[in-house]
């Protein structure tokens, strides 16, 4: 039997070209930069404690616009933050954030964690456009698009 939560195999190989392509699709319209961290457990009881750590660690915190935002999920745990960077969360303000958990949560009661999470990336996408919108002289991707994987 094949374990869902072993390193890199939360997702089938379409569902991380799906999430990596919506990521890509969202900042080809903001200056805005979304970046996905999934593991099996949360190391914190609170779930935001982890993605600061990894907002961090991830360097999310040095974008020229602090308008990263990261979003982290322990699979196993059924434990998901959203944290948004000083720049847009000003913007969005933590009703959003809050509403994005939300809907995230509502796909992955139904098993439908990379739905879920290509969901989110677009309605994220959305605000940062609205806040931080893409321009085409100035814009450069300051972060990775791809998936950053736990343990």
């Amino acid at each position: 039997m094949v374990s869902l939560f072993k390193r890199k195999d939360f997702f089938n190989r379409d569902e991380k070209e799906r999430i990596i392509s919506a990521i890509r699709d969202a900042e080809k319209q903001t200056s805005g930069e979304i970046r996905i961290f999934v593991e099996r457990r949360c190391r914190f009881v609170d779930p935001l404690d982890r993605a600061a750590e990894l907002f961090s660690r991830l360097k999310m915190d040095q974008t020229k616009e602090r308008n990263g935002v990261l979003v982290y999920v322990a699979l196993k745990d059924r434990q998901l933050a959203i944290l948004g960077d000083r720049g847009i969360h000003e913007k969005v303000g933590s009703e959003f954030w809050n509403n994005e958990v939300r809907k995230m949560l509502m796909h992955f009661r139904n098993d439908a964690y990379s739905d879920g999470i290509i969901a989110i990336i677009h309605d994220i996408g959305t605000a940062l456009t609205s806040h931080f919108p893409y321009d085409s002289k100035s814009d450069k991707n300051e972060l990775p698009d791809d998936i950053v994987f736990g343990k």
